[in-house]
């Protein structure tokens, strides 16, 4: 048991609740109503392969910074519980997962699938050349609400997107934030990031403007599909978390971040998704 919990620890599995909502949003939305259990289950499945094996990747890239940095230098990888080799067996097992699940959903589904596994592996690489990784990393979870349509539609439809793009700056929003934690060592390292760059103030303001369009996307997104009463109260609760998740954070209260990532965004996937369905039941 405890070599399983330093598993889930190392994968931060929890996080998986930031894109598997929104990748049920694009499913629900796109079947408009019940997709069948069979497509959320692939769905689930490949969304399941494609986290574990990103994450995996990211520790198996990050470790020699994950070693040395205080912050991280306790993490299973970084401590030895957890070993690199493991990593990638497990990386390589999270891939056939990820490309079965995708073969068994339609063609395009599994025709796209390399991309999204070159945006995963790109991630870890980007903070060493450029501070706009966040985004990166905002498009990596930006798919999930693309992929949960496709597996339904089987093909690409325009009113997906607005949903990814508020993804996308939602995401970016609130790694900028998170960046914040390891500042002193980025700087120390040469780690590129928008805090790193631009310093502490700057970095809330942009993060903030992140979280300004993410909430434009969302709403737009309600407006092209249609959506009713309980998605706009979502919305409304949704933009109402990304306020108060900004009122958690200051340049003098920088205590608050990990308050303000995860419990406040693990929200805000879950809380969208819950609305947006009840919409799409009633």
């Amino acid at each position: 048991m405890s070599q399983v919990k330093d598993l889930v620890e190392a994968l931060k599995l929890e996080h998986t609740i930031f894109a598997l909502p929104f990748a049920y949003l694009g499913v629900w939305v796109a079947a408009k109503g019940d997709p069948g259990w069979a497509t959320v289950a692939w769905v689930t499945l490949a969304m399941v392969g494609a986290r574990t094996a990103g994450m995996a990747i990211n520790r198996l890239v990050d470790l020699p910074l994950d070693r040395i940095n205080p912050r991280t230098q306790s993490w299973p990888v970084s401590a030895g519980k957890v070993k690199p080799a493991f990593l990638g067996i497990l990386t390589l097992s999270a891939l056939a997962l990820f490309f079965f699940s995708a073969a068994r959903l339609n063609r395009l589904s599994l025709t796209l699938a390399p991309v999204a596994l070159i945006l995963l592996v790109g991630y870890p690489y980007t903070k060493r050349f450029t501070w706009a990784c966040h985004f990166w990393l905002g498009l990596v979870l930006a798919c999930a609400p693309a992929a949960g349509w496709i597996a339904v539609t089987g093909r690409w439809e325009w009113a997906a997107l607005p949903l990814s793009i508020g993804v996308l700056f939602w995401a970016a929003g609130f790694d900028i934030l998170y960046a914040l934690l390891d500042l002193d060592f980025d700087r120390r390292q040469g780690v590129y990031s928008i805090p790193q760059r631009f310093g502490v103030e700057p970095a809330l303001r942009i993060s903030s403007f992140c979280h300004l369009l993410a909430g434009l996307g969302f709403g737009w997104f309600g407006f092209v599909t249609r959506q009713g009463g309980w998605f706009w109260a979502g919305w409304a609760l949704v933009s109402g978390l990304l306020l108060y998740e900004h009122r958690l954070v200051n340049p003098n209260r920088l205590d608050r971040v990990n308050k303000a990532f995860f419990a406040v965004n693990g929200w805000v996937s879950v809380s969208f998704f819950v609305f947006t369905l009840l919409g799409l039941k009633s």
